[in-house]
């Protein structure tokens, strides 16, 4: 299209600035000084006449000097403080114009973002609505160093790459801009030229706060006007960190929890109303949310997130998932996430090749690629890439309140041949296999999570040392690592059948020789009930009642065992089918009563965890667990106490995992006096059959397991019972 009239611009200039490739439009439109004295131009592709006027009385016809929307005015009076009066065909309207405001990121931004220390960053790019110079609108910014130009596209401009070129900062890599008069709502995304001028796949705002929902995926301003009730909560929660405090956390999929129609899931809102009293009720101190962030792939249950500032939209807005947060605050339950930074999806309009190059990941597959997922690996390596995560954990905690991060898939960020065979992975500087930039990563995060008063914990499956250990001490720094190696053991003993279980006895104490190497978790999580795993109940053998005093068995052994607890939702009731993210749990099942009983005794395992210090206060301390009799393979029974450490106060386990009811069997004990049976997973009331010690169990000065006192009691078939000493 020709150039109408004449200009102090080039043709060249004014080419750029109609295709909308021009690297520094700010130099050319807006107010700037001209040999006449002053010059405004403005690039409005739909407007058929512009003005410049302002609250003085100024009123001037701008020169159309392009056909695609390219329009001057030069005069020497031209006010600083000048409106553009627009004719198009759908009327006239009066707008500030984005090309006379000032840039809003600064030298410490720029220096930061650099050094990879800005906090705050997730505050200063995205989209912010806030008020410039008295003007209200949407400030936007995006970090692309290798980008040619960069443009602001959304509903506001018609998509149009030409409107909306944003201002460049070269020190940093930074763009921004500020629209005025647009609010909260409107959806955008960024029009990204690579340094060679090719036009890039529509990106979305990597600190985008929420998302359309499909078939669409543009990002969309959010401003939030949350008022949060839980200052008490947030207030005590740096007291949380001591390891001696009761975590039971309940692991749920927010979408397939419950639904309220048969395929539509509880919001939440919804769930804040009926999830929460259930967690409480039943005794749970955390819920651990599988990832909440957003994600294009539901069947990815949050592992591929694409928007990692931003709740998924399924379920609502994000002052819905605020409310939630709150609701559980107060209602005494603390709130974990899973969070992903392990690895991100290559969709177009992701992160991946986000300015024409690989600017978030690495370039080489070698150590940018995850095979095993088909996914992109960040380049911990990068200060800019660091900073993006770890303001994204702050962001969390700051902005949604979270208590903790649950971090996925530790183990593919620490090894650089993470299921690599030879000649597919890079050494790092030593010649060796360990990511040493992914662990400068995680110690630097976990030591800001923790100084937020927050948990972490790690999905780490392999043998590294120093998980849980602090950084100072050349930990990892999380406060807790999740005991994959127990959870192994502890299913595939507990699905051997009861006759040969005296051959896989190690399974069940093996674990003790490492319990105390890390702060641990013991995880019964989603990933032990899907891809055909089946169910925790699936899993347990024998005919019905055996399968469920089996599963009662487990259940309160695992409560006796030294570490935090975790229960992937559903198996609190046995759980009759594998899950799956379409449905909602098969809720119904609590009509029938073995499951009602086994939910009855989660929740009794539950309260006596939380109430009896013996039961937490040792969960990470040696002190806290002492073996009375761990060699009794041939009758599959195991003895033990738990204390706390420092102090007389203990319990006693005895665990039978056999169908045979032990007559007379003879426990040993350090001290002379009465015990009481205070818990039994045989009891009626629990679906067992009912052998139970009843009354006060008497010393005998007979000594037994080494120890110099002992108890004549009865183990009852396939369960656990646990005892006191009366005060």
């Amino acid at each position: 299209m020709p150039v109408l009239s004449h200009s102090e611009l080039s043709e060249q200039e004014i080419f750029e600035l109609v295709r909308g490739v021009h690297p520094d439009p700010f130099a050319c439109l807006g107010l700037h000084s001209s040999a006449g004295g002053k010059v405004v131009r403005s690039l409005l592709p739909r407007a058929l006449a512009v003005s410049v006027i302002d609250g003085s009385g100024y009123s001037c016809q701008m020169s159309k000097i392009h056909e695609a929307g390219l329009f001057e005015l030069r005069d020497k009076d031209l006010p600083d403080g000048y409106r553009l009066a627009v004719e198009t065909e759908q009327g006239v309207s009066t707008i500030d114009d984005p090309y006379s405001f000032a840039p809003v990121l600064g030298e410490v931004d720029h220096f930061l973002l650099g050094e990879g220390t800005h906090e705050q960053l997730f505050q200063r790019l995205g989209s912010h609505v806030t008020d410039i110079e008295g003007v209200s609108g949407v400030q936007f910014g995006v970090w692309a160093p290798n980008a040619s130009t960069c443009s602001l596209i959304g509903d506001f401009n018609h998509w149009d790459e030409r409107s909306h070129a944003m201002r460049k900062h070269h020190t940093s890599g930074l763009w921004e801009i500020f629209i005025p008069g647009i609010q909260a709502g409107v959806k955008y995304k960024y029009a990204l030229h690579d340094r060679h001028g090719i036009r890039l796949p529509d990106k979305n705002d990597p600190y985008a706060r929420y998302f359309e929902p499909p078939p669409g995926n543009a990002s969309i301003v959010y401003e939030s006007g949350y008022s949060w009730r839980d200052q008490s909560w947030q207030q005590a929660k740096r007291n949380e960190l001591a390891l001696d405090k009761p975590v039971a956390i309940y692991e749920v999929h927010l979408a397939s929890w419950r639904h309220t129609m048969p395929s539509e899931s509880h919001g939440y809102r919804e769930l804040a109303e009926h999830l929460i009293p259930y967690v409480r009720d039943n005794g749970y101190t955390h819920l651990e949310l599988m990832p909440a962030t957003e994600h294009p792939f539901a069947g990815s249950w949050g592992y591929q997130p694409i928007g990692l500032f931003a709740p998924s939209h399924r379920l609502g807005t994000p002052d819905d998932f605020r409310y939630f947060v709150d609701q559980c605050h107060q209602a005494g339950i603390g709130v974990i996430m899973d969070w992903v930074p392990a690895h991100f999806p290559a969709d177009d309009h992701g992160l991946g090749h986000f300015d024409g190059t690989h600017l978030y990941e690495h370039a080489d597959p070698k150590q940018g690629r995850h095979k095993d997922w088909d996914t992109l690996i960040y380049n911990f390596g990068r200060h800019e890439v660091c900073n993006y995560l770890l303001c994204n954990a702050l962001f969390w905690l700051r902005e949604f309140h979270l208590d903790g991060l649950r971090v996925d898939a530790v183990a593919s960020m620490l090894y650089l041949d993470y299921s690599r065979g030879d000649g597919e992975w890079v050494p790092n500087q030593h010649g060796g296999n360990h990511n040493l930039e992914a662990v400068h990563f995680l110690q630097r995060m976990n030591q800001l999570v923790h100084r937020e008063g927050c948990i972490t914990m790690a999905e780490e499956s392999t043998s590294w040392q120093g998980v849980s250990h602090p950084v100072e001490y050349n930990g990892l720094g999380f406060t807790y690592k999740w005991n994959m190696g127990w959870m192994n053991d502890m299913l595939e003993y507990i699905s051997t059948d009861p006759v040969h279980r005296k051959h896989c006895h190690n399974k069940l104490t093996f674990g003790l020789t490492y319990a105390f190497s890390e702060n641990f978790v013991l995880p019964i999580s989603h990933d032990e009930v899907v891809y055909g795993k089946g169910s925790l109940i699936e899993k347990m053998p024998g005919d019905s009642w055996q399968s469920f005093a089996n599963l009662r068995c487990f259940l309160a052994f695992m409560y006796g065992y030294p570490g935090k607890k975790l229960l992937f939702m559903g198996s609190e009731f046995a759980q009759k089918q594998e899950w799956s993210h379409d449905r909602q749990l098969d809720w119904d099942l609590l009509a029938s009563e073995p499951h009602a009983q086994v939910l009855q005794l989660t929740k009794q395992l539950n309260q006596f965890y939380r109430d009896e210090p013996a039961m937490h206060r040792g969960d990470c301390d040696e002190l806290g667990f002492q073996w009375i009799d761990c060699d009794d393979s041939e009758q599959s029974i195991v003895s033990f106490y738990r204390r706390v450490p420092r102090s007389p106060e203990a319990v006693i386990f005895v665990c039978n995992f056999t169908p045979v009811v032990r007559q007379a069997y003879r426990l040993g004990v350090h001290d002379v006096g009465c015990y009481r049976e205070i818990l039994n997973t045989d009891e009626l009331s629990f679906g067992g059959s009912g052998v139970i010690n009843s009354g006060p169990l008497t010393t005998e000065d007979s000594p037994a397991h080494n120890l110099p006192q002992s108890l004549e009691i009865t183990l009852p078939p396939l369960a656990v019972i646990v005892l006191k000493q009366n005060p």
